[in-house]
């Protein structure tokens, strides 16, 4: 090479160096300390740089340009940074997933991309909130947000889901809505392991609480809530970090990225999960498996893959959480049998899933989860009748408590609600209740339920009686038939003897068959007034419930009884119940009856009994 070639290379090589060096990508951010640039230092025409991850585990840089700034868009004093997101987001616009993605101008932390242009919007125009609100919530106490988004704050769209005790029967407005120019980034909720038919029924509660429910990522690879090995170095701002609500054979993971890690605390999403304040959910990494492109609705898909930490804050302007923490979560078993016409089994399948606890979302996910367990089986079949027992064990945390033995049969029938669905609500309003009373959280060690699946329709109804003689004395062994109308097939027929108390007053009485409906109802009541009934109480009544596979056999007298909290107390002298209702404030209310049904015995029938029938006798 002669000396003019060579010169001529050293020029092509210095003008090169500084265009390199113009070019260089910048490094991804890391975990620590860092300067942060105020609101009021960010001005229009201003270009930075945000970080998320589009495919993997590993964050790119996304140029930013800043447009200006919405004066309280989010409520007073709540501006927010607008911005366009250039590069690869170009393609894909601002995607779910993407909330929380740190930005940062000349070095300094500006906020995270949280918002983003109603729907068919073309560019990838997106709302920054400012990192100093959410650095606020590193400070926040354990106050509770009045709005927190739960179950009961919303209503399916077709009106078909019924859960327990109330949920989604606030009454959604019909008319329309005005329409904000930036809403928050729906974080992608990922439903792993759950049917197209739970999807369909429970969705639309999802999507009015501001969250997108999609089949997706999954938690099935987390074994324990224990954070994994290397969770010190966990979550870097940019990386993708999951909330995990189910984990397990199916999974309920809410997706985002992280905005700052101090080493130990850890700043997401930008705006709102649930905003329910303080929780105790545990947080994970994740994958992203790819970002789908869209101008309606462009998301992530991702895993939730190993627990580093706790989420410890759910507030409006996003989410905080501890690395190294643990949360508690529910232990689930439900065992699935298939049973033949002879009650033989066929088939058997177990899951096995951990679910977060939360008093309002708890017992939710215990219905979303047994639905889609019993919409699973390739043996499902309309006239299908499933049995149910369960028990739940209770640490009672110096409390005396009993487990919780649960009981109960659904079969199709005139309801427009199929049986998967009636039973998941009927055990979600048990959680319900033993989660909504008012003085104690309860301390849930584990849950085990078994369904058998039995290949026909089982209901009967009770349809009259026959009580051999009325006229009767006290001590006497009385013979009483019944009978009751299946669904299908001759008349049932059953024979049994009531006993006459020895004390028992003359004159008239009546023997009540009825069903577990009606001997529950004023108990039911009973608790349900009483708005300060503690977990003993609330066990005890779960315990004393009936069950609907029986025929309860009862003696009624003339005499008042009164129910109150978990206790009933019969034959009541009227000086007695004027002195306990005169006493008792407006908030433990004592619920009286007219009369006192005493129960002599309980009839099992392998079908669900439905209806009531009385005999009246007369004792000498």
């Amino acid at each position: 090479m002669n000396i003019r070639s060579a010169a001529v290379l050293l020029v092509f090589a210095a003008v090169g160096l500084p265009l390199m060096a113009a070019d260089a990508l910048p490094s991804r951010p890391k975990a620590g300390p860092v300067e942060i640039m105020h609101l009021k230092d960010v001005k229009p025409g201003m270009k930075g740089i945000a970080w998320t991850v589009f495919q993997g585990t590993e964050p790119e840089a996304v140029p930013i340009e800043i447009v200006g700034r919405l004066k309280n868009q989010n409520g007073p004093n709540q501006d927010i940074i607008v911005a366009k997101m250039l590069g690869k987001a170009k393609v894909t616009n601002v995607a779910g997933g993407m909330s929380g993605s740190p930005v940062y101008i000349d070095g300094k932390l500006v906020g995270a991309v949280a918002l983003r242009m109603s729907t068919f919007s073309p560019d990838a125009v997106c709302g920054i909130t400012p990192i100093e609100l959410m650095l606020e919530i590193n400070d926040l106490d354990k106050s509770r947000p009045d709005d927190a988004r739960t179950p009961e704050k919303a209503r399916s769209r077709n009106g078909a889901v019924s859960v327990p005790d109330g949920m989604l029967d606030y009454p959604v407005s019909a008319g329309p809505m005005p329409q904000p120019m930036m809403v928050p980034i729906e974080a992608p909720l990922m439903l792993s392991g759950f049917t197209d038919s739970a999807l369909r029924e429970f969705g639309p509660m999802f999507q009015q609480l501001g969250v997108n429910a999609v089949q997706g990522g999954a938690a099935s690879d987390i074994q324990s809530n224990k954070p994994a090995p290397g969770w010190e170095h966990a979550l870097n701002p940019g990386d993708s970090i999951a909330g995990v609500l189910v984990d397990g054979d199916m999974s309920v993971t809410g997706l985002g990225t992280v905005t700052y890690n101090d080493g130990k605390r850890v700043l997401g999403f930008g705006h709102s999960f649930f905003n329910l304040g303080p929780v105790d959910i545990p947080m994970s990494k994740g994958e992203v498996i790819m970002t789908l492109a869209s101008s309606y609705q462009p998301s992530k898909m991702a895993n939730a893959t190993e627990i580093v930490g706790a989420l410890h804050q759910d507030r409006f302007t996003g989410i905080m959480g501890v690395l190294g923490a643990e949360s508690d979560m529910i232990p689930v078993t439900v065992k699935l049998r298939s049973l033949d016409d002879k009650e033989k089994l066929t088939h058997e399948k177990d899951f096995h899933f951990n679910v977060f606890v939360h008093q309002k979302w708890t017992p939710y996910l215990m219905m979303l989860t047994l639905y889609n367990s019993l919409s699973e089986l390739n043996e499902l079949a309309d006239e299908t009748t499933y049995r149910l027992s369960g028990k739940v064990e209770l640490d009672g945390a110096g409390l005396s408590l009993s487990p919780i033995s649960l009981s109960t049969m659904t079969a199709s029938g005139e309801a427009p609600m199929p049986p998967p669905l009636a039973m998941a609500a009927w055990w979600g309003n048990m959680f319900n209740r033993l989660y909504l009373n008012n003085v104690n959280t309860p301390n849930v060690k584990r849950v085990n339920v078994t369904v058998d699946l039995l290949p026909e329709r089982r209901v009967a109804t009770i349809e009259s009686a026959w009580v051999q003689e009325p006229e009767v004395r006290a001590g006497d062994s009385v013979p009483v038939k019944v009978f009751l109308r299946p669904y299908r097939g001759e008349r049932i027929e059953r024979d049994f003897t009531v006993k006459i108390p020895e004390g028992l007053a003359k004159g008239d009485h009546r023997i009540m068959l009825s069903d577990a409906d009606t001997v529950n109802r004023m108990q039911n009541m009973a608790g349900m007034m009483n708005r300060y009934i503690d977990l003993p109480q609330t066990v005890s009544l779960l315990n004393q419930e009936r069950s609907n596979n029986k025929l309860y056999v009862s003696l009624v007298e003339s005499t008042p009884t009164a129910y109150f909290d978990d206790k009933t107390l019969p034959s009541l002298p009227a000086s007695v119940l004027n002195v306990m209702q005169a006493g008792r404030a407006s908030s433990r209310t004592v619920v009286t009856s007219p009369e006192t049904a005493t129960e002599q015995m309980a009839l099992p029938f392998d079908s669900v009994v439905t209806g009531s029938y009385s005999l009246r006798i007369h004792v000498k």
